[in-house]
């Protein structure tokens, strides 16, 4: 079984069912509420798991109720959790507006965490294939990518929205980078995925890709764009889809299939969640993946 660590962010969910998003301040009414976990790294640590790998989750928790809580949910997602705990510290916790048609929009409290990184267990890189991390904690994330360079393991970084400078340090030390639409753009400073694609090729020696909701995804092989369209499902919710990609790849590169392989894993693995519904509960297994490949391969 492929072993993988992913490192970032885990965040609480406040998930709000609404009609339609909203364009003006406005008091709307929701159909549905739930508490669910979230946060790119742990989310992608749970559908790894959920897709049969071994997986660990390094980061940040803070000392109250909600870290707690997550652990144990992470854990009960087949998630092993290393953290550090350090008195005072808070999680970070989201408001999540989701509509009828499944698109979302959040509002993000980073939390109150301590930055340290030296009590990362970096002698358990030896018995993993491949690591991920989200940017939203730089310095951890510098100092895997770095102790997995020397391993020569693959590294993996979700280069979402948010932070472009850190984004940009960090791309020389991974070999695959994914990024979001937005987060593409506000790298490349342009719309274009191809262009932008190019842009930031500029910036490592590894593959980039893009994902690009029910447009599927875009990556930049050895200088060739390779598109892979997304399944056609019902979403019902897009929040974490893209973390559900980040951590299938990672799994799939783990097990030694090839980006394109990888790719087209993760986008099934991202399109299943959408269709599913809210939360971690909502992350496909392996055998749901395989099938719809199967299906669509025959």
């Amino acid at each position: 079984m492929a072993a993988i660590i992913c490192l970032g962010i885990a965040v609480r969910d406040m998930v709000f069912r609404v009609p339609v998003l909203p364009l003006v301040a406005q008091k709307t009414v929701a159909s549905a509420f739930c508490r669910s976990g979230g946060g790119m790294a742990a989310t992608a640590a749970v559908a790894a798991a959920a897709l049969g790998g071994t997986v660990s989750y390094w980061g940040r928790l803070g000392d109250d109720d909600t870290g707690r809580e997550l652990r144990q949910e992470l854990e009960l997602h087949g998630v092993r959790v290393c953290t550090n705990l350090v008195r005072s510290t808070l999680t970070p916790t989201a408001t999540v507006l989701v509509a009828e048609n499944g698109e979302r929009m959040l509002a993000v409290f980073p939390g109150r965490l301590d930055d340290s990184a030296d009590w990362l267990p970096l002698g358990e890189l030896g018995s993993v294939q491949a690591v991920h991390a989200d940017f939203r904690w730089a310095l951890g994330a510098r100092t895997l990518y770095q102790a997995a360079i020397a391993r020569r393991i693959p590294r993996v970084l979700d280069a979402d929205a948010g932070d472009a400078a850190t984004v940009r340090c960090l791309l020389p030390l991974v070999d695959h980078a994914i990024f979001s639409r937005a987060g593409l753009a506000e790298l490349a400073g342009n719309e274009d995925p191809e262009s932008g694609l190019r842009t930031a090729a500029a910036l490592t020696a590894g593959v980039v890709g893009v994902t690009l909701g029910e447009q599927g995804s875009a990556f930049l092989v050895d200088g060739v764009m390779r598109r892979s369209p997304a399944p056609g499902v019902v979403a019902r919710d897009t929040n974490g889809a893209g973390d559900v990609f980040h951590g299938a790849y990672t799994l799939a590169l783990a097990e030694g299939r090839t980006v394109i392989e990888a790719v087209r894993f993760a986008t099934v693995a991202a399109a299943l969640k959408c269709r599913n519904g809210i939360g971690w509960d909502a992350v496909p297994d392996r055998a749901s993946v395989d099938d719809y490949l199967k299906e669509r391969a025959g």
